[in-house]
């Protein structure tokens, strides 16, 4: 009796150890240096190109599934892949000025995932908060995810982030000025 009195308060006090204390899933941290994130920027009469830098990123796993996930983007390291000599200096110039992403201001931004859900075997839908300029926003992707590597795809409206320049949502006989509100970024991940 004495054992089974035991056993049973033992178990009570696991349990409710358990309840208090959920397990969290596994943090893997992404490898900065072997991982990348390209952008793509359009434009009436073109697009540009280039590639920016995390500062750090983690994805978090239970077991095999993708549960969560949070980056920072260092904007400090925002370069262009298409241009060469001055135009290059000028656009990444442009870009990190406050006409566009502000980086002296706002060196980072940030994304941290809110909601996962299973879109396949190895896929996953993906709702999470992205500050840029220091406003938050929340967007909508698709990420892959094979042994230790991902892919995120997303597509990011620069006006809800107070990017402004050159918006036909802002300004108007723009023309063949006009830059589209939408960007993407591919973010190709290692951890």
């Amino acid at each position: 009796m004495k054992k089974t009195l035991l056993s049973l308060a033992l178990t009570t006090v696991f349990a409710a150890t358990a309840m208090d204390n959920p397990i969290d899933g596994e943090k893997k941290e992404v490898n900065t240096e072997k991982s990348t994130v390209t952008w793509k920027g359009y434009k009436v009469t073109g697009s540009h190109h280039g590639t920016i830098a995390l500062k750090s990123g983690a994805l978090e796993f239970d077991g095999e599934k993708l549960i969560g996930g949070e980056f920072v983007v260092d904007m400090s390291t925002l370069t262009n892949n298409d241009l060469e000599g001055d135009y290059k200096g000028k656009l990444e110039g442009h870009l990190k000025s406050d006409d566009f992403f502000g980086v002296q201001s706002h060196p980072t931004s940030k994304l941290v995932f809110t909601d996962v859900n299973a879109d396949g075997k190895n896929s996953y839908k993906v709702t999470g908060d992205l500050t840029i300029k220091g406003i938050t926003k929340p967007v909508t992707f698709d990420v892959s995810v094979y042994g230790s590597k991902a892919t995120a795809t997303l597509t990011v409206d620069r006006s809800k982030y107070d990017v402004r320049y050159g918006s036909g949502s802002f300004f108007d006989n723009l023309g063949d000025k006009t830059i589209y509100d939408d960007f993407e970024l591919v973010a190709d991940l290692e951890f």
